[in-house]
């Protein structure tokens, strides 16, 4: 029993960063229908910058803060430089420019910072918690929190404000909004720099814990990707659920297998979907007109 319990935590904790990125893919997916495979190198440089800045002499939550700013910047500079000058182009190709840009991502940061693994002080501590037999990191708390608050904040973002609902509006129908007067050109750069942030965020929690360098990101994006098609694609709550579903999987497959198949769970996720249920948990099952 203490050993189950050990394995839900490490499931809930890695699965929240899961989480916090298909809560990124999600946003870009709700405004422009594009999976954004480089929602991943928002997440390394979250943890990168936040690490050379704190070393730089700067408090650790001013480091935090530069570091989603910057990154968000990073995320608005995608959009502008790549995505918008493509507008119109097939969604493949537009996967493929956000490929290009995680390749780029990846290799800049290598020269500007370097290969080695870094972290930084846990906000809390390291002294773990215990619960029933089993240990819990405080900064797990902390990741677990950050993605339960996002959650709450991106469904409120997307129910309750005109700006949420004229992001999906423009995912709709690209033309019918901009017909009705809404800012599709800003709607989309606000989703880069919006979504930047949130993959910034997670690096920012989780690099204490899982530690960070400049190639993290593939993997981060390939598990968040398959998360948020678990969940249902564009679906806020299926992002979560998703999230925390797949670390779950990943931690008992590790824990009563073998943790050389931990990483083969997310693409046997993947495979699944698109075979038994490819609108995901929460997803609505679309039909076309022609």
């Amino acid at each position: 029993m203490d050993s189950l319990l050990q394995f839900i935590f490490s499931g809930m904790t890695v699965g929240a960063v899961y989480a916090l990125v298909a809560l990124g893919f999600t946003i870009i997916y709700n405004a422009s229908d594009v999976v954004n495979f480089a929602q991943g190198e928002f997440v390394m440089l979250g943890g990168m910058i936040t690490v050379f800045a704190h070393q730089a002499g700067l408090p650790l939550p001013l480091a935090a803060v530069l570091a989603i700013v910057i990154t968000a910047g990073v995320g608005v500079a995608l959009n502008k430089l790549a995505i918008e000058p493509a507008r119109g182009a097939p969604v493949v190709s537009l996967i493929i420019i956000t490929i290009g840009a995680s390749i780029l991502i990846q290799g800049a940061t290598q020269l500007i910072f370097d290969k080695q693994l870094h972290r930084f002080p846990a906000f809390s501590g390291d002294d773990p918690v215990r619960v029933m037999g089993a240990t819990i990191l405080p900064q797990s708390l902390w990741v677990i929190a950050g993605a339960v608050l996002v959650f709450v904040g991106l469904w409120l973002f997307f129910t309750r404000t005109l700006t949420g609902k004229a992001v999906l509006a423009t995912a709709n129908n690209r033309v019918a909004a901009q017909l009705v007067g809404i800012n599709t050109g800003w709607v989309m750069t606000l989703s880069f720099g919006l979504s930047a942030a949130i993959g910034a965020l997670a690096g920012v929690l989780a690099t204490p814990i899982t530690l960070v360098s400049y190639d993290v990101g593939v993997a981060l994006a390939l598990k968040g990707f398959a998360a948020a098609m678990l969940g249902g694609m564009g679906n806020p709550k299926g992002a979560l659920v998703g999230g925390l579903v797949l670390g779950l999987l990943e931690a008992l497959t590790a824990g009563y297998l073998s943790s050389q198949y931990k990483d083969a769970v997310a693409f046997l996720v993947i495979l699944g979907v698109l075979f038994v249920m490819p609108q995901g948990i929460f997803g609505k099952k679309s039909t076309e007109r022609v």
